[in-house]
């Protein structure tokens, strides 16, 4: 007997735990460093969960948890434990339910884990499973669908506990709010079918390259080609959807490598979708370029300083806190002052976000004005550097603002004290705690008690960040990539995997030189 679709609301949950972690960072996550949100703080994140929202009609949203952190080291297993049981405590708590938007990222490394997200997800799966009614032939077993970052990692423990999957299509991930409100429409289009019709075929294939993002920007080719691709694919009858995902590289685990995914009611078309791009993923593995030019940091400064074009943006890339890196080394900030130019004031520079809470509390102590000699950086990561010896002046102090917008940086910039120092042309920003500064506002702060500085009236910024998020790559005239070290080093044969499989590009330049090649045949899930 064909069971009818539901003329009743769905009800469906919302939740989960996103960060991305690098495992040769010594960095560790803690539940303190997520932005947590529930009840309608949590939906209040999203656009279509509002009153009024089209979508609205047909649902019953459910609040769970939703955690999410600045990118950083592992996650503490105690911290983990403790959300994830949340998460699956709300689960189980919430009744009948007939579905859940996955709200993650896919790379979230857990301290005595190999698969975080595979972990999760079958405690979440299980606890769904637990609060559905097999017997009520209109509601079926509950579905799960997974907005993902493109820089996750999708193992097939994971994948087969989930019956849909979408990514980011775009590096930058401008689409990231738009990757979130997929996920939530195809999940209700699915649960409006009758219950047999409704899970869909998975055609999984792992491919056996691992890029660092800054290589993999949609902005340039191959990349802009391939998930160019996948709108066109979804579009197909009998497809649902199309995704592509890069994996995180700064994990040492065996899940991390590329992954696509093409769902669809047509289990032929959906395997010889997902074969293709697995195909042309592999095909083009060597074409994969840098999003913009790159140097050492001796390099990328002395071009700098040398050039008319203003202002100069530099990209500290291997300590990049919205990687995963620590985000305090100092090895950019010495190479600035090593540079007669800046150090005398004639070329003007700012390098804001090294994470150092003691120099902060000293620079409030001092006040405004007063001249201060700090060791700098250095602390949370001493295996790349140590501190910088530094003297200037406190020009700037801003107490902790709490930042809830919807930006992507906001998403989990918890506020923290900042306090800029100037020494010659030089002025550097330290933070309480780990911060990203992708927009002017994360330079200027608010128009009271801010920090007042335009990175547009410097000759130089150099920001700790890989490719330039959407702001800053408009303000730059000129910009470097510099290749410096640290947790999420863009050199990945020099931090030292070892738990990967192999063989894997670049790892292993020459594997399948034979002319065999990979099996990119996809698993139907």
């Amino acid at each position: 007997m064909t069971s009818a679709a539901p003329s009743r609301r769905l009800r469906i949950a919302i939740g989960g735990i996103g960060i991305e972690s690098s495992t040769f960072c010594p960095h560790r996550s803690t539940a303190d460093d997520f932005r947590q949100t529930r009840g309608t703080e949590l939906l209040g994140r999203y656009t279509w969960t509002r009153p009024g929202a089209d979508l609205a009609a047909h649902v019953e949203w459910v609040p769970l948890l939703h955690a999410t952190a600045l990118p950083g080291g592992p996650v503490e297993a105690e911290s983990y434990l403790l959300l994830k049981d949340e998460l699956v405590t709300r689960v189980r708590a919430a009744g009948p339910l007939d579905g859940l938007v996955y709200d993650i990222h896919g790379a979230m490394s857990v301290v005595g884990l190999t698969d975080a997200e595979g972990d999760l997800t079958e405690a979440v799966r299980a606890a769904l499973d637990a609060v559905g009614t097999p017997e009520d032939p209109v509601r079926g077993r509950p579905m799960i669908s997974a907005a993902m970052d493109l820089h996750g990692n999708v193992s097939r423990r994971f994948a087969e506990r989930v019956e849909l999957l979408t990514a980011h299509r775009l590096a930058p991930h401008e689409d990231a709010w738009d990757t979130r409100e997929r996920a939530a429409r195809k999940l209700v289009e699915r649960l409006r079918l009758p219950a047999e019709s409704r899970r869909p075929h998975r055609a999984w294939v792992q491919v056996p390259v691992l890029l660092p993002g800054e290589k993999t920007s949609t902005r340039l080719e191959p990349a802009k080609g391939l998930y160019g691709r996948l709108a066109a694919i979804e579009a197909k009858p009998g497809i649902v959807d199309a995704s592509v995902w890069v994996g995180y590289a700064w994990a040492d685990e065996p899940r991390c490598r590329a992954a696509v995914v093409v769902t669809g009611d047509d289990a032929g078309l959906a395997v010889a979708e997902a074969e293709s791009l697995a195909r042309q993923y592999w095909d083009v593995r060597r074409d994969f370029r840098f999003v913009g030019p790159t140097g050492t940091a001796e390099e990328c400064v002395a071009q700098a300083v040398a050039s008319d074009r203003r202002p100069f943006l530099i990209s500290d890339s291997g300590d990049n806190p919205t990687a995963g890196g620590a985000g305090d080394l100092a090895h950019m900030l010495g190479k600035l002052l090593d540079r007669e130019e800046i150090a005398s004031g004639r070329v003007t520079a700012v390098h804001p976000g090294i994470t150092d809470p003691v120099a902060v509390r000293a620079c409030f102590e001092a006040g405004l004005g007063a001249t201060v000699t700090l060791d700098v950086g250095g602390k949370v990561d001493p295996n790349h550097g140590g501190p910088y010896r530094l003297t200037g002046i406190v020009t700037g102090l801003q107490r902790a603002a709490d930042r809830t917008d919807r930006a992507e940086g906001g998403a989990y910039d918890l506020g923290c004290d900042l306090a800029a120092i100037t020494t010659g042309g030089l002025t550097v920003v330290v933070t309480e705690r780990r911060k990203p500064f992708h927009t002017i506002a994360d330079f200027t702060g608010p128009a009271e008690g801010g920090l007042g500085i335009d990175p547009r009236t410097f000759d130089l910024v150099v920001v700790k960040i890989g490719y330039l998020e959407p702001e800053l790559y408009d303000m730059a005239a000129d910009w470097l990539l510099a290749l410096t070290p640290g947790g999420v080093d863009q050199d990945l044969l020099r931090l030292g995997h070892h738990r990967v499989e192999r063989p894997l590009y670049p790892f292993d330049e020459d594997a399948y030189e034979d002319g065999s090649g990979p099996d990119l045949t996809p698993v139907l899930l």
